[in-house]
């Protein structure tokens, strides 16, 4: 399935006729061009670029459109299979098959459908199938709902997948590419999911600037991957050959204990490769030596950004925001780092339940003496306007002088 090269040509080049170039050259040399579009789009852009041998595919709000850009990918020849599975769970087991039988594979949803396929996440780890996922999160509670908000990311964290989080159209971009190329790294080999707030982020038009798309990733190469790809010496039967529980329980026990803790292993090891291909795990805004800092992802970030200017401003202080490109693998020294003159720790969130605020709990626990705020939080769909932040920090500040 993995697209082969063109051999008259000296040029290398891919199913569809692109010239393969190299990550770094893709991602910071070529050149770019200013475009205007949606977080849609951009992942149409960006999979037209990566070689992609095998996508699948199920309705859901709001990622609809992207995976139906994805076909229109497929029928212009630059991904190999594409079809429409029958509901959530069985997209996620089909692309792991296609995944774990050499494809480098792609896949979207949202929300209702994260949580009905929740049982593959831990397979896609377990199997070190190297694929993508798109999540372009939204409400999941009742009353029904389709708006933005990321709770189904705190299901996630423990999946053994790597998560990125997009703040904009054009990290989306650029995440999708570089996730290909960290997850198919030999000492990684993991699934990664890029993460964006739905509708704010995908139906979105915002300034992009792409590269030219004449020219690809390589193509994934499988046998360089830490378990063999099912082909035709290497059959299913791998998974379930001398099955561990048929030996005795301590061997299953030992096993399946070591083969997780491999697993979140692979994710540290990711680091390197994360940071060189996002140009870090954080990025920082605002003054570097505030006392009041928003630590924030995704959406939350670009508003936190907002309530930085406006803080200065009008009301003459002085606050920053990092913001987490990655919550998988958690960005500990980085975070420590840029936090170490902070006094207060905003933690602004799309969701009722605060999953970033525990996750900056435990990474700062007995290593900061800042006050950590798990404030604003909306949920539901709800809006975060610069002025709630501003009048969050003003409320609470003066009360704790």
């Amino acid at each position: 399935m993995s697209p082969i090269a063109n051999k008259e040509s000296k040029e290398q080049k891919n199913r569809a006729g692109q010239k393969i170039v190299s990550p770094d050259y893709l991602l910071f040399e070529a050149p770019r061009e200013k475009h205007f579009m949606t977080g849609s789009e951009a992942v149409k852009e960006a999979v037209k670029r990566a070689t992609v041998d095998a996508s699948v595919s199920y309705p859901i709000t709001p990622q609809s459109e992207a995976a139906h850009l994805i076909g229109e990918l497929w029928a212009e020849g630059y991904v190999g299979v594409y079809f429409r599975g029958e509901n959530e769970f069985g997209v996620m087991s089909e692309v792991a098959g296609c995944s774990i039988a050499g494809a480098r594979t792609i896949t979207t949803t949202s929300g209702p459908g994260t949580l009905r396929a929740m049982e593959n996440f831990p397979m896609w780890s377990g199997t070190r199938a190297a694929m993508q996922l798109v999540l372009m999160a939204r409400g999941i509670n009742a009353p029904l709902t389709i708006q933005p908000d990321n709770l189904e990311v705190s299901f996630l964290l423990d999946t053994g997948c790597m998560i990125w989080y997009a703040e904009n159209v054009q990290e989306l971009f650029d995440m999708i590419l570089a996730g290909f190329v960290v997850a198919e790294q030999p000492d990684v080999h993991v699934p990664v999911i890029t993460a964006v707030d739905g509708f704010f982020v995908s139906h979105t038009r915002e300034a992009i600037y792409l590269p030219p798309d004449d020219i690809a990733l390589p193509p994934y190469d499988p046998y360089k991957a830490p378990m063999p790809a099912i082909d035709a010496e290497v059959p299913p039967g791998r998974f379930l050959r001398d099955p561990f529980v048929m030996k005795s329980n301590y061997i299953s026990y030992a096993t399946h204990a070591s083969w997780q803790f491999e697993v979140r292993a692979a994710i540290e090891r990711s680091r390197p490769y994360a940071k060189h291909y996002l140009k870090g795990l954080t990025e920082e805004f605002g003054d570097k030596d505030a006392e009041i800092v928003f630590v924030a992802c995704g959406t939350a970030a670009s508003q936190a950004k907002e309530a930085v200017r406006v803080l200065e401003a009008e009301e003459g202080i002085k606050a920053k925001v990092v913001k987490l490109k990655t919550i998988r693998p958690f960005p500990y020294e980085e975070l420590l780092e840029a936090t170490k003159n902070a006094k207060y720790i905003f933690v602004p969130e799309f969701n009722v339940v605060g999953w970033l605020e525990r996750e900056v709990r435990r990474a700062l626990y007995k290593k900061s003496d800042a006050e950590i705020i798990g404030t604003p939080r909306v949920a539901g769909g709800m809006t975060m306007p610069k002025e709630a932040i501003v009048k969050e920090v003003l409320e609470i500040i003066p009360a704790r002088r």
